[in-house]
């Protein structure tokens, strides 16, 4: 259960982090009327870290107590869920589109 756990926090963190690079929809489901900009797939980003956060937190409650975390943890995390992304800013920012 607990492996299982560790994974689902893993491929929801890498799912969230390339989501906004994937789709110019906002959250994949909101169309937008223009190409969406760079500071809304930061503030995307910023809200999935939020979302797959609470996400781990609730498992790790579930199989058992929370252990306290400090600034040092965010950080860490925070700059984890940046490299996850980096596949992502990859295909829509540094690959060359080949006309078909």
């Amino acid at each position: 259960m607990q492996s299982s756990a560790v994974w689902l926090v893993l491929v929801l963190g890498l799912f969230g982090a390339n989501a906004p690079f994937v789709s110019d929809r906002f959250f994949l489901a909101m169309p937008l009327r223009a190409r969406k900009a760079g500071w809304m797939r930061v503030l995307e980003l910023l809200i999935l870290y939020f979302v797959v956060g609470g996400i781990s937190l609730a498992v790790e409650q579930r199989l058992g107590q929370i252990y306290p975390q400090h600034w040092e943890f965010y950080a860490v995390s925070l700059s984890m869920f940046i490299v996850l992304a980096f596949p992502g800013f990859v295909l829509r920012y540094l690959l060359r589109r080949v006309p078909a």
